[in-house]
């Protein structure tokens, strides 16, 4: 190599430095300096690991608490069986309805959901009343065992200013029965497996047609 500059004149000197130099920036510029930022990445990366692993280490120490929520939970409303769930949920509405003085225009079919905890039944119902009323009708459904709440409500004036006409739609929370029972998977009998005949098999075999055997004829 110092051979090969010692016979170039200066300037050819500075120009095969020049490619030289200009040929390194390139490598560069395409292989290295794009991977500057690789251990900034790395680093972030690591940081969101560790607090993934701090919070599922979290939430697994805190599997006992939630455990509790979801007993609560199981426990929370009132168990009533599933085919009285639709006609008690009505008498509760009109038992309310009738005490906090609120009248029922119109009700629709109720409609039932099943989760995880609880059997749901949705009504939706038309009523009139003041304000006064409206108000004590759905805060006391909502504090009753069943755990009825709003899910929707839409209010317009009547036409005489002076009553409103309330469209809601409840929903009530059963309990699901702990103790139902489970149905068992049905045990079938296996059909008898019946013995081959000698005869018929060996008919078979040679291509010709069994013989019957002759059977007794009823005195």
């Amino acid at each position: 190599m110092k051979k090969f500059f010692a016979q170039l004149r200066p300037v050819e000197r500075r120009l095969a430095v020049g490619v030289v130099v200009i040929f390194i920036l390139v490598l560069n510029w395409w292989y290295i300096w794009p991977h500057f930022s690789d251990w900034g990445n790395l680093r972030h990366a690591m940081d969101d690991a560790q607090q993934k692993l701090a919070l599922y280490q979290k939430t697994i120490g805190d599997t006992g608490k939630y455990e509790e929520w979801v007993k609560g939970f199981e426990n929370q409303g009132e168990f009533v069986p599933v085919s009285d769930q639709a006609i008690n949920f009505l008498r509760t509405i009109q038992s309310q309805a009738s005490s906090s003085g609120v009248g029922i225009n119109r009700m629709g079919n109720p409609i039932t959901h099943t989760n995880e905890f609880f059997v749901e039944q949705t009504q939706t119902i038309d009523v009139t009343g003041n304000d006064k009323q409206l108000v004590d009708f759905l805060y006391k459904l909502g504090s009753s065992a069943s755990m009825i709440r709003v899910l929707d409500l839409e209010m317009q004036p009547d036409s005489t200013r002076m009553r409103l006409n309330a469209n809601v739609q409840l929903v009530a929370s059963y309990q699901k029965n702990p103790n139902a029972p489970v149905a068992a998977p049905s045990k079938r009998k296996l059909p008898a497996v019946t013995k081959p005949n000698p005869q018929a098999l060996s008919a078979l075999k040679n291509g010709t047609q069994p013989m019957r055997t002759p059977q007794p004829k009823s005195p």
